[in-house]
Parts: structure tokens; C-alpha cells; sequence
């Protein structure tokens, strides 16, 4: 394991994308927001995606320095085509867009199609919570097969996120923001270089054993090379049965076929899709009732007396707040797989020795 501080890797990865043919706003962008994933615990989403996003750049998949199209436009609604642009690019473009369209109306929806990996859902909606707005987020990813539904052995869904943000007055949002798989196929990725092992039967093979071993979605490989769930026999299961295969069902038809990304087909090129609804809550709540019961029941929730090995019941957002303290202080730890393969990407891009062994001090 290597411990990177926090602005190191950020000018590290940002030099990456710079040396990718990124503007160096973009690159700082996406840096920026990669980080932030790693701050929060959520690693699958973190700078473990680097060489991936630079594999997708350099196959076309993904475009550089994208600016959105906004084709449907009204007071309350748009469509936002992101152009295959870097989900961190394109989608705080649709988002402020969102936000725009809720301080008049009070209530907005955008659909996003076609963006780049947009990363933690949970961006997004502490973007809009910033702004003092609710806000509710459906996303599929078109040509990311890597989902089994429930009953099945067979990949036949995205991840598919689901994600709630909800703005405090003078502390942080509630964020519920999950994948609606056992685990993000950020988190396999993650336990196949190194990291955090996978829950107990996290995967299903096509025989219908249950499995934790990433080879079963990416195949065999190589401590460094890269990741492929096109060549494992298997998939990641849905959680909780068949709620979470119906959730999961649900965001392939919102976030996906609404939005025109598509829903979720082998023969797509990857994109994000995203439908997301912002809600204004002091057009709803003029008796500034909203708060203060947030903070009656969020304390009613936290006071449940706690099962035998858990220390305290919580409520989302609580385990992201202490996790981004503790890394900002200490730095971000990677393990030493996750850390030689984003170095490798490096030195293929053209990252200087010296940009490398800074980052690293």
C-alpha cells in the first residue's frame, strides 16, 4: 500500500490527462473529481479509473474538451446530448443547467445522453444540494453489460446508480448514492488489483456458483494489465434479490431508453445516461419545516440501539464525512497494484520520472 497526498495526486492524475490531449482545466476537472471519489472511500470511482479513462480516450470512446448540446429546451425540462465527452466535463454542464431551471420553476428535470463515465452520482447531487436544491438521479451505462438480473446467470444489466441528494442548513447534504449491484464494478476492479476484498458472493459464475474471485467477470489477468468484463464467464449480482434487479431495471429505462442513450446492449459504445429531477424545497416548505424534522429524525435514526458488533446505527453521508476528514489529513492509500498501474499509464502518456517520483514524496 502507498499513500499519496491528497494534492499530490491530484496534480499527478491531472498531468495525465494534460499529457492526453485534455485542456488543463479538464484535466484538473477530472483529477479534481477522481480524488474526491478516493476521499469519500468510494475507490471504485477514484484514480483506479485513470487508465481506464486513458484506454477508452485513446480507443475514441471517450472525447477530450467536449462542450454539451442542450436539443430540447423549456422552462422545466431539457435534453442534454454530452457528445461522448468526459462525464466530468459534460455532466456538471447538464447539472447546472438542472439547477438553473429549478431556481425559476421551482422544479426541473434534465436528461443527459451520451456522456462519458460520470463518476460518483454523489457529485452531482452535492452539486445541487450546494445550490440548496433536492434532487433525484436515475443513470444507466449503455454497452456495460456486467449485471445478472435476479434469477439469472447471464449479464443483462449495467451497474445502473441510483442517487438521492438532500441540502442541510449549515452542514453537509445527505447523500444516498449506490450502485444497484452488490457491489460497483469499480469496487471488483478494485479488489482485482489489490484493494478491498469483494463481498461473499458478490459474482455468479455461468454455472450459477456464487464467487468473489474478479476473474469470474474480467477472465484471467495479469497483476498490471488491464481489466475486460467482456472476457469473464460471469457477472455481478443484483443486490436484494429482486428489488435491486427491479431498481436496477428501472434506471436502464429512465436513465438509458428516456434519456436516448439506450438501455444497456453489447453492442453499444459505452456512454452514461442520466435523468435527474431537481426539486426547489422552499417552494414546497414555507413553514421552514423541512429541516429542522430532517435533523429530529436523522437523530431519532442514530439513537436505534445498534445490533452486537456495530458500534452506532447511521445515516447516510456518515461514513463519506469521516473518510474524507481522515484522507484529507493522512492522504489517500492505494494499494501498490492500483498505484503501478496508474504509473504505467503515466509513463505511456509522456509523464516525466520526475512528475512520478514527486508525486510519490
Amino acid at each position: 500500500m502507498v499513500t499519496i497526498q491528497v494534492q499530490n495526486l491530484i496534480n499527478f492524475v491531472a498531468e495525465v490527462f494534460a499529457h492526453s490531449e485534455s485542456s488543463p482545466a479538464e484535466a484538473r476537472r477530472i483529477a479534481t473529481y477522481l480524488t474526491t471519489a478516493n476521499l469519500t472511500g468510494h475507490d471504485s470511482h477514484g484514480v483506479i479509473r485513470v487508465p481506464v479513462y486513458i484506454r477508452w480516450k485513446k480507443m475514441g470512446s471517450v472525447v477530450p474538451n467536449q462542450t454539451a448540446e442542450v436539443v430540447i429546451d423549456t422552462p422545466s425540462l431539457a435534453v442534454v446530448d454530452g457528445k461522448f465527452g468526459y462525464g466530468q466535463t459534460v455532466t456538471p454542464q447538464a447539472v447546472r443547467i438542472g439547477i438553473e431551471k429549478c431556481k425559476k420553476a421551482g422544479l426541473s428535470a434534465v436528461a443527459l445522453r451520451n456522456a462519458g463515465h460520470i463518476g460518483r452520482v454523489g457529485d452531482w447531487a452535492e452539486m445541487a444540494a450546494a445550490e440548496g436544491l433536492v434532487s433525484i438521479h436515475f443513470v444507466n451505462a449503455a454497452g456495460s453489460l456486467l449485471v445478472a438480473p435476479y434469477g439469472g446467470v447471464e449479464k443483462r444489466l449495467s451497474t445502473a446508480p441510483y442517487c438521492v441528494g438532500i441540502p442541510r442548513v449549515g452542514q453537509d447534504p445527505i447523500v444516498l448514492d449506490f450502485a444497484t449491484s452488490i457491489v460497483a464494478e469499480g469496487k471488483v476492479l478494485v479488489a482485482s488489483r489489490g484493494g478491498k476484498k469483494l463481498p461473499k458472493g458478490a459474482l455468479i459464475d455461468a454455472d450459477g456458483t456464487l464467487s468473489e474471485d474478479p476473474a469470474v467477470l474480467y477472465g484471467p489477468h495479469s497483476a498490471d494489465g488491464p481489466r475486460d468484463h467482456t472476457k469473464g464467464s460471469g457477472a455481478i449480482r443484483a443486490f436484494g434479490e429482486h428489488k435491486g434487479s427491479g431498481l436496477a431495471f428501472i434506471c436502464e429505462l429512465l436513465g438509458g431508453a428516456l434519456t436516448g442513450t439506450g438501455a444497456t446492449s453489447g453492442d453499444r459504445r459505452f456512454a452514461n445516461g442520466m435523468l435527474a429531477f431537481y426539486i426547489d424545497p422552499k417552494v414546497i416548505d414555507t413553514g421552514n419545516f423541512f429541516d429542522g424534522e430532517i435533523s429530529r429524525y436523522s437523530d431519532f435514526i442514530r439513537a436505534t440501539k445498534p445490533v452486537a458488533g456495530v458500534d452506532s446505527v447511521l445515516i447516510p453521508g456518515d461514513t463519506e464525512r469521516k473518510m474524507r476528514a481522515d484522507r484529507t489529513a493522512n492522504g489517500v492509500p492505494l494499494p501498490d497494484d492500483t498505484w503501478a498501474a496508474i504509473v504505467n499509464t503515466a509513463r505511456e502518456v509522456g509523464v516525466s520520472e520526475v512528475s512520478i517520483q514527486k508525486a510519490a514524496s
